[in-house]
């Protein structure tokens, strides 16, 4: 047992040594996300050198933030279209060099729960609607006798039904082979799916950081400790 026990302990400390390897993907996998989500808001376009005009966001955004029949309804519309267009698209390229990235997913953090309960809450949780119950996570819900899990795969029954009418009706009347060139159609749901995963990859880089080895933040560290060290 106590050998046992040593090559666990062993296999640990191998594993610590590239821990920066996890947030390191994870950053990989968020960063563009967040950096075409604030570069939307925006409304930057053309070359580089254009970027400066792009100083507030689009209007066409702000006015989907403080609509309240077509939009989000909120208050301050161009002063947070403003403010969130700027934390998604700065915060996006710090998190992919790991630059503060502790500092920097806080308010990321709080743009993903908003996003969730103000845009997608009320579509559920799937992002593309599971179009066959017999594969759809909710399956598992509804195992455990959770709310809602067998409205959902009755959905999926009738979205299911749904897209097989559109594709037999693209197959007699369209064009299959070049409309399906680059994927088969899907029904969208619009739930909180990309929301709740974008804040759990946040969540978790606010508490494991950068990343050893794998960010600017593990250096900068390294380089502060180097020349406290020296100081003292």
């Amino acid at each position: 047992m106590s050998t046992v026990s040593e090559k666990y302990g062993a296999l640990v400390k191998a594993l610590d040594f590239f821990s920066g390897l996890a947030p390191f993907v994870l950053r990989l996998i968020l960063a563009p996300a967040l950096i075409i989500a604030g570069y939307s808001k925006l409304g930057i376009s053309g070359d580089p050198e254009n970027w400066i005009q792009a100083i507030l966001a689009d209007p066409k955004v702000v006015s989907w933030f403080g609509n309240p029949d077509w939009g989000l309804g909120l208050p301050l519309p161009g002063l947070l279209a403003f403010l969130v267009g700027w934390i998604e698209f700065i915060g996006g390229w710090l998190i992919l060099i790991g630059l503060a990235t502790r500092l920097v997913s806080m308010p990321l953090l709080v743009i993903m729960l908003v996003a969730a309960v103000t845009v997608h809450w009320e579509n559920g949780w799937f992002a593309v609607t599971p179009t066959n119950p017999d594969t759809s996570a909710a399956l598992v819900l509804e195992w455990l006798e959770i709310p809602g899990a067998t409205e959902s795969l009755e959905n999926s029954t009738d979205a299911g039904e749904r897209l097989d009418r559109m594709r037999s009706l693209i197959e007699a009347h369209g064009y299959p082979d070049y409309l399906y060139e680059t994927g088969k159609p899907v029904i969208l749901n619009n739930g909180i799916e990309f929301s709740a995963i974008y804040f759990a990859m946040l969540l978790s880089l606010l508490f494991t950081g950068g990343g050893r080895f794998t960010s600017v933040d593990y250096f900068i560290k390294k380089i502060y400790a180097l020349f406290n060290g020296s100081a003292g």
